[in-house]
């Protein structure tokens, strides 16, 4: 099948009982249990079912279920945000002592999390993950993960993730990717050689900002060395799930970073059109990227120009489009302000992914807490606007902007 087909009929969906053609809200924080031996077994990793919503979930695992097979892996464990997915994520892998190998160009609160990292003795070496060289060179004896963005969020620096994959596989590391800009429409990091993928699924997997959450995939391919990671090797047992076995049965339950039903519901809903809604709005984002472009005193950022530094790489990588976010440089802050202001129909929101265009000032908003530096490795200006293109009538943004750059 293919994609559009297989997200509507890639998982038994419904309700057997009922004929419900959509998962019903399972709306319950425990679930009943025919004997106490099967409580049990339930317990104890011995009989699959449902026991406390903290830990599984009847509606949040058919979206588990989704996921997996949108990102063609072997298993997911939905969080209560695309943050709380990154931090089970990396760790569930990592601890006191040892180090990640993260982008520069990370999103601004991904950037903030790995500074809570350093209170438990995790450090986090920022690299330009482009550059495979200053990559290797920052991988040490006690590096456990290399991790970035397919899309920098908002760089929209693109990856290649296979050069990246081989290198972290040659170091015996696992690579994660945060999918959350491109989503599977547009790239399957795992088929490209990644190991784990993050989605914040508040973003594009949902499409209506009505909802925040957050999943975690596992390839099931990667070998866990039990010198390096002693607590998967306690799953080995659980074969290629081992990883998602261990965060289960620690991290994930104990800290209760589970998704609401509720969530899963609104998800299941609004990733049955991920394509519809990408292919619209990344066609959007391309024709208002070209359109900026003609203005001689605005820098227009966008992977889909044959100007971006990325353009290659995001031809090589990228499927179906260059995703639906663009920035611009005004000149200056008071004129990107001035911009933004003077916009009717996109949405001052701190969000991406939405069936609405939103637009927001990075530097003194996403980035407020980033120092100097790491807001130039971000790409991130007190001059910058970044659009997040919704799927509106490509007509009506240009005149929009139009009247507003005036």
């Amino acid at each position: 099948m293919r994609f559009n087909t297989k997200l509507l009929h890639g998982n038994k969906m419904g309700d057997a009982n009922t004929g419900a053609t959509l998962t019903p809200v399972y709306q319950s924080s425990a679930f009943y249990q025919p004997s106490a031996e099967q409580h049990e077994k339930l317990f104890h990793n011995k009989a699959t079912g449902f026991s406390y919503t903290r830990i599984n979930n009847p509606t949040i695992f058919a979206f588990e279920e989704r996921m997996t097979t949108l990102e063609g892996g072997i298993a997911s464990v939905a969080c209560a945000s695309g943050m709380a997915a990154i931090t089970n994520a990396l760790l569930n892998i990592v601890t006191c002592g040892q180090e990640i190998v993260a982008s520069t160009s990370l999103y601004g609160g991904s950037i903030d999390v790995f500074h809570d990292f350093e209170a438990f003795g995790i450090k986090t070496v920022f690299v330009d993950i482009s550059d495979v060289n200053a990559v290797e060179a920052a991988i040490n004896e006690n590096t456990r993960v290399i991790f970035a963005e397919t899309i920098g969020n908002p760089k929209l620096d693109v990856v290649d993730i296979g050069a990246l994959a081989e290198l972290a596989h040659r170091h015996e590391l696992p690579l994660v990717m945060d999918n959350t800009v491109a989503t599977a429409y547009l790239v399957k990091p795992i088929e490209k050689g990644a190991d784990i993928v993050v989605n914040s699924t508040s973003k594009y997997i949902n499409g209506n900002s009505n909802a925040i959450s957050g999943v975690i995939t596992e390839s099931g391919r990667f070998k866990w060395n039990k010198e390096k990671y002693p607590g998967v090797a306690e799953y080995a047992r659980f074969g290629k799930m081992a990883y998602t076995a261990k965060l289960r049965n620690g991290l994930f339950r104990n800290t209760g970073a589970c998704m609401a039903p509720q969530t899963a519901f609104y998800n299941l809903i609004g990733m049955e059109t991920l394509g519809l809604r990408m292919e619209r709005a990344c066609s959007n984002a391309k024709a208002l990227a070209e359109f900026l472009n003609t203005y001689p005193d605005i820098t227009v950022n966008y992977p889909g120009l044959a100007c971006s530094p990325w353009h290659d790489v995001a031809d090589k990588v990228l499927a179906n489009g260059y995703g639906a976010i663009l920035t611009i440089r005004v000149g200056s802050k008071e004129r990107a302000f001035s911009v933004i202001n003077n916009l009717s129909i996109p949405k001052i929101v701190s969000n991406i992914g939405d069936t609405k265009t939103l637009i927001i000032h990075p530097e003194s908003t996403l980035n407020a807490h980033s120092t100097e530096k790491e807001k130039e490795d971000a790409g991130v200006f007190d001059d910058l606007i970044r659009i997040s293109v919704g799927i509106e009538d490509i007509e009506d943004l240009i005149e929009d902007f139009k009247a507003a750059l005036a």
